[in-house]
Parts: structure tokens; sequence; C-alpha cells
């Protein structure tokens, strides 16, 4: 691809923006259905989640699940510049806005090792159906991820896939990609 990263998620904040309300009801709908329908959610016992906050999809509702069905739920909380961590909640209610004004654990709360996890959503501003990732360019995940052991998954509205994406060697893919669109879902070949 020729556009820049830079180029590439200002094209997809303006696909994001030009959503109407109800555009965004029913892509999250269709994303909760088809992440909780998934087999690595079913199997996982150990979930690490993020909050979706402005136009990313709304991930209350995995959350809420994972917690109703007694799997461990997991958030990301900025520890260090450029460094996340993952911290244990039992309730939604526990959330308290970090420095970057996003739903995060409070810092008094229980940290568990990136290899805790069976299942990690990941955030992304555009991805690509070989599992190509652009993240939102703070590269908290691209730090984080290699140290981690399960399956990562990204929600995806249809704005934001694309048939390749500019990405760098310390770019880091994920395993599936749900999307809301006809795709439904798309893994990297193995």
């Amino acid at each position: 691809m020729t556009i820049s990263k830079a180029d590439l998620r200002g094209l997809v904040r303006e696909r994001e923006a030009a959503l109407t309300p109800e555009e965004r009801r029913a892509s999250d709908s269709l994303l909760v259905r088809r992440f909780l329908a998934s087999p690595e959610y079913r199997r996982a016992g150990c979930v690490l989640f993020y909050a979706g906050c402005g136009s990313e999809p709304d991930t209350r509702p995995l959350i809420e699940a994972a917690l109703r069905a007694g799997k461990t739920a997991a958030l990301p909380r900025i520890a260090a510049p450029g460094v996340m961590e993952a911290r244990r909640i039992g309730a939604l209610s526990e959330l308290v806005p970090d420095r970057f004004g996003i739903p995060a654990p409070p810092p008094d709360s229980e940290i568990l090792p990136p290899e805790a996890f069976d299942l990690i959503l990941v955030p992304g501003a555009a991805f690509a159906p070989d599992g190509a990732r652009l993240g939102r360019g703070g590269g908290y995940y691209d730090r984080y991820l290699p140290r981690t052991r399960g399956v990562k998954i990204a929600l995806a509205r249809r704005g934001s896939v694309f048939p390749g994406l500019p990405v760098e060697e310390h770019d880091v893919r994920v395993d599936r990609l749900i999307t809301d669109g006809d795709m439904g879902a798309a893994c990297p070949p193995d």
C-alpha cells in the first residue's frame, strides 16, 4: 500500500464519523453476537478486553457477558509511558478514567501476567483480512502482545477493513478478525 499510517488513520476516522447512531448500534450488536459465538471466546477462561471508546465498538456487553459466565476478565491500565498492564476486574463499575480518559481498572487492582490470557481482544484503527493491524499510534499493544500466548481477536467495522495495510516488522497481527460485514470473520492462513 502507498498510503501512510497517519493518512489511513485519518480515513478511518472520517468513515467512523460518518456513521449514524443507528448504524453504530447495528454494527455493535452484530460484532457482539459474532464474538460471543466464536469458539475462541467459548473456550477461554481468562480474557483481556479493552474499553471501547469514542467510535470504537462498544465492548461493555462483551465484558458483562464474560463476567456473568464466570470468566476472568481484565482490562489494560497504563503503568508508565509506553507500558501497559492487564488488571483483573469483577464489575464494570470498578473502572475509572485513566490519564487519557479511557475507562481502566483502578491502580490497586490485581495485575495478571501476559501469559495468563486464553484470549486477547485487540483494538485498532484499521485491519486487513490476513490479520494485519494498524493500531491507534501509541504502540502499547505492539509491545505487550509478543509476551502473550492467547488467541488475539479484533473487532472491526467494515469501514476499517482494507485489503492490505502499511505494516512494519514490529506491528503485531491478530489471529482472527471479526467484522460487521459479509466476511464475518477472517483468519490468516496457517
